[in-house]
C-alpha cells in the first residue's frame, strides 16, 4: 500500500552506482524526487530516466535532487548511468527495504501472469521529510514534466 502525502517519508540507506551508502536523511533541507522503477536498461525506465536527466537542471534550480530506487545492483546503475549520462543518484535496493517501506512491491498481471514487481511510482519528499506528493502508476514520458509542474505551481 503505498504512503500518502502529510506522512514522514521512511528514513533508509542504501549504496549508490559506486557502492556508497546514500541515506534520504542525507538530502534534508532540499526537496527529493524519489522514483521507484522495476528495471535498469528497459524501454519505459530509460524513457524516465532520460526524462529526469534532460530536466536535471531545472530540478536544481527548484533545490530538489532526483533519486532513483530499483532492485537492480550497484554495478547494473553504474553501467546504466554512464551508458545514459545520468546525473542523479541510483540506489540499488535488492532487499527491496525502500520498495517495500513505500509500497511500491506490489502484484503486477502481465499476460495473464501475476507476478510481484516494483510499481512505478514517484514521491516528492519535502525539505523536512514529509511526503508531499504521491504520483501512482506514472507515465516514464511525463513523470518528470509532472513533477516540474508541481514545483513550479508552489
Amino acid at each position: 500500500m503505498l504512503l500518502n502525502a502529510g506522512t514522514k517519508a521512511p528514513d533508509f540507506t542504501l549504496n549508490d552506482k559506486d557502492g556508497r551508502p546514500v541515506s534520504l536523511s542525507d538530502f534534508r533541507g532540499k526537496k527529493v524526487v524519489l522514483y521507484f522503477y522495476s528495471r535498469d536498461n528497459t524501454p519505459g525506465c530509460t524513457r524516465q530516466a532520460n526524462a529526469f536527466a534532460r530536466s536535471y537542471a531545472q530540478f536544481l534550480d527548484h533545490n530538489t535532487v532526483v533519486v532513483g530506487i530499483s532492485k537492480d545492483s550497484a554495478a547494473s546503475h553504474l553501467k546504466f548511468a554512464e551508458k545514459h549520462e545520468l546525473p542523479f543518484v541510483l540506489l540499488s535496493d535488492p532487499e527491496l527495504q525502500a520498495i517495500q517501506a513505500y509500497g511500491v512491491w506490489q502484484e503486477k498481471k502481465l499476460y495473464g501472469k501475476v507476478n510481484m514487481g516494483v510499481a512505478r511510482t514517484t514521491y516528492l519528499i519535502d525539505e523536512e521529510g514529509t511526503i508531499e506528493l504521491v504520483m501512482p502508476r506514472v507515465k516514464p514520458d511525463t513523470n518528470a514534466e509532472q513533477v516540474l509542474n508541481h514545483l513550479t505551481k508552489k
